[in-house]
Formats: structure tokens, sequence, C-alpha cells
């Protein structure tokens, strides 16, 4: 089995637990064998860097020390924020560009995507919101360096 790495159509990676995990694309779903962790280390690698160069650049341009959001790709502005701490097999990262809404309902939230496909978690509301709006700093960091950078 080849091993995943993100692309312009990955919308979430759920880790399952430490050696799986599911991925999450417009039109596809994957289980691969590899945990969330494994998954975005092979994928920074996969655009030239580490996991841990992406989150050191993430706190050199932001100051988010901790669920750090991370560029995976710039050109394509691959950003993904995780809603738990990294180290949790059962971590989720979800692509900003994806990203559409977060509704609360019965004690779990529910992450809405822009192409109505929808995410359960025991995550609260009000920790997934904190996480859009430090990976949309993050994002518009990096588009005006990018236009400073063509100007």
């Amino acid at each position: 089995m080849e091993k995943y790495e993100i692309n312009e159509n990955t919308m979430a990676i759920i880790g399952l637990d430490s050696n799986n995990s599911k991925v999450l694309e417009e039109g596809k779903e994957y289980l691969v064998n590899d945990n969330a962790y494994e998954v975005m280390e092979r994928s920074c690698q996969y655009y030239g860097s580490s996991y841990q160069g992406r989150v050191k650049g993430t706190i050199n341009m932001t100051g988010f020390r901790y669920k750090s959001p991370i560029i995976v790709e710039e050109s394509n502005e691959l950003i993904f924020f995780p809603i738990t701490t990294p180290d949790n097999p059962q971590c989720v990262w979800i692509n900003l560009k994806y990203f559409d809404k977060v509704k609360e309902i019965n004690n779990d939230s529910y992450i809405f995507f822009k192409n109505q496909k929808k995410l359960r978690t025991n995550i609260s509301k009000y920790s997934i919101t904190s996480q859009v709006l430090r990976s949309s700093k993050l994002h518009l960091l990096l588009t005006t360096r990018k236009n400073r950078k063509n100007n």
C-alpha cells in the first residue's frame, strides 16, 4: 500500500489510533496504516520540510506554540489545524480551505465542510473556533507576505 501525502483535495486527517487514520478527500475516504502525525510528517517532508520545521515557521510567524496550525505547502496554501494536541493518537487535522462552520448539537460539535460533508467530534465549539481563528491569522500572514513579495 502506498503511503498517503496531503494534496489539494485533502479535507481532513482523522487519527483513529496509534497506527491508523482516515483521510477525507472531496470525493473519497481512505483508511491508511499510519497515524495522523505520521501522515502530517510525511506530507511536510514531501513538500520539502519537516513537521517540526513547519511548527517552527508557525511560531515565528504567529507566536502560536500550542496546537499550532501549520502550512503543509505554501503555493497552494495548504494550511491544516489540529483540533486536539497533535500528540493525541486520535488527533484530527482540518484543512482550513475546506472548513465552513462548526455547530454544537447535543454536547457534540459538528465540523461542516464547504462540500456539505460533516464530521462529529467531542471537542468544544469554542476550541475549534479558536483553532480556525489561529489558522486564519496564519493564512493572512502567508498571503500578505506572498503579496508583498510579488509587488
